[in-house]
């Protein structure tokens, strides 16, 4: 559903505003390797704070809090969020080799 923007125009609602110019939001699904090498699979919008987030903060997953440091091993760029939740979830029901199978895929 558009939404008003500051100066009155409509636009989609996955647009912001960064130093007053529209930009797209982008949304991320990712992989992580877990310092006892399990993969874990989250989606977010900034693919970098989040990834501070399992690392330092209380607010990454509890599942990464445990089993920290994580290393980015895959990532994937999506329009919108439900898209990106949609693509989390598929591959959140995969297996350990099909998820290395993605990863190895990109290198």
């Amino acid at each position: 559903m558009p939404r008003s923007s500051r100066r009155g125009t409509k636009m989609p609602s996955n647009f912001y505003f960064y130093n007053k110019v529209r930009r797209p939001m982008k949304y991320y699904v990712y992989i992580l390797e877990c310092a006892d090498k399990s993969l874990y699979a989250g989606a977010t919008n900034n693919l970098e704070k989040r990834l501070k987030q399992h690392n330092n903060s209380k607010c990454g997953a509890h599942y990464t809090k445990l089993r920290r440091p994580v290393i980015l091993k895959y990532s994937e760029i999506y329009k919108t969020l439900k898209k990106a939740r949609k693509r989390e979830a598929e591959i959140k029901t995969w297996d350990r080799t099909k998820k290395l199978s993605l990863i190895n895929k990109m290198r």
